[in-house]
């Protein structure tokens, strides 16, 4: 592999380069991300390890939710799991049902997740969606978002250009579409959650308009709906529609798009708590057939079953990091980059959390760029070591 450094940075950038951004790269906002994902795939696994007694059930759930990336990975996973080694996995949340969108969407939540039985460890990175890169396979788009790279080829460019970018093994993907959540929550008779801020939100303008207006309290669990009829009812437990239109508010989030995140996985701790109280609900044909069809991932029926039998203990640990950037304004919109330096201290993690040597991390951009393409933009440029 090609390393790279962070020599020969453009010095006549024609876009403004923003401040670092403070308050929602605080390690603790990250500590609130997402990390509900990691144990819904161990319940996942856990569903799968009993659902030998529903064997058709189960199998039949992970065979509509498999879909292979067709992707050249760096070793065998399959191995690695019936041995309980290490492995990665990497989480995308796409969510092509809000506000009646139908089209394939962008990952606007990306995870490396590292999961150490030995160590009974896990480890999760978040990967900001807008961080810049030149997606593998389809360089000429550069400069891109890393959301975007889904939506331009598939879960196979995603892996790709994040294994290339960092250097590290990407073993399987699973990606979790938002828009199935409705219909989960709905079949195990509704979750509650406490709401961490006090706010209004109508899912059909993505605003604070009437007519389908919910309202949320903070610190309670009680929130309230007001329809088209003008009546307000009160309710204690969410349904789907409840609990999307919780997830999905970000517009009156001080946190902005981390505070969506952080209530999508008080959604997803709610379904969780539901599912482990619940198991023959969520062993039900009519239950696994809802999962399957939410989710797509390249891991099979006897994947998952390895990972609930030999890989519950590495949820007892769970840290968590992420990356720090830079804000630049491209044609794209606002968009992050990540030094080399930062990339290089996440990648040193991630290989030891897998049990791999030390290796340099990836190009600066995934893809290959050019020194001229990132001076167009004023973006650095980091020059190859022979």
């Amino acid at each position: 592999m090609i390393n790279h450094d962070d020599n020969g940075v453009s010095q006549d950038r024609t876009h403004r380069i923003k401040q670092v951004r403070g308050r929602r790269y605080l390690p603790h906002a990250y500590i609130e991300r997402h990390i509900l994902f990691i144990v819904c795939l161990f319940v996942l696994g856990v569903v799968a390890f009993f659902g030998v007694r529903t064997y058709h059930n189960a199998a039949g759930m992970f065979d509509k939710a498999y879909e292979s990336a067709h992707f050249d990975k760096a070793r065998n996973a399959s191995t690695l799991l019936k041995k309980g080694r290490p492995f990665s996995i990497l989480l995308l949340g796409t969510d092509t049902g809000e506000l009646g969108r139908k089209y394939k969407g962008r990952t606007d939540s990306l995870m490396l997740v590292t999961i150490n039985p030995k160590q009974h460890e896990s480890r999760i990175v978040s990967i900001p969606r807008d961080t810049i890169i030149a997606p593998v396979g389809y360089e000429e788009a550069f400069p891109q978002k890393l959301n975007n790279a889904y939506n331009l080829g598939s879960a196979k460019t995603t892996m790709a250009t994040i294994q290339t970018w960092l250097n590290v093994p990407v073993d399987y993907y699973a990606l979790v579409n938002m828009g199935g959540i409705e219909r989960i929550v709905n079949q195990l008779g509704g979750i509650e959650v406490k709401s961490p801020l006090t706010f209004k939100y109508n899912p059909d303008t993505a605003h604070e308009d009437p007519g389908n207006l919910y309202q949320f309290k903070k610190g309670s669990a009680q929130f309230t709906h007001t329809g088209q009829d003008g009546i307000t009812k009160t309710y204690h437990r969410m349904d789907g529609k409840a609990a999307l239109a919780f997830s999905r508010m970000r517009y009156s989030d001080p946190e902005g798009d981390y505070g969506r995140q952080q209530r999508q996985r008080l959604v997803l701790q709610g379904i969780v708590h539901e599912a482990v109280t619940s198991p023959l609900t969520v062993t039900s044909q009519s239950f696994l057939s809802i999962v399957g069809q939410s989710m797509k991932t390249d891991m099979t029926f006897s994947d998952l079953k390895q990972l609930g039998g030999n890989y519950v203990a590495a949820a007892k640990t769970i840290k968590t990091d992420h990356f720090i950037g830079k804000s630049y304004d491209l044609p794209i919109g606002s968009s992050e980059f990540i030094s080399t330096a930062q990339k290089q201290r996440v990648t040193d993690e991630l290989r030891k959390a897998l049990d791999l040597p030390a290796k340099s991390t990836g190009p600066i951009y995934g893809g290959y760029v050019s020194e001229y393409q990132a001076n167009q933009y004023g973006l650095p440029y980091t020059r190859l070591k022979y």
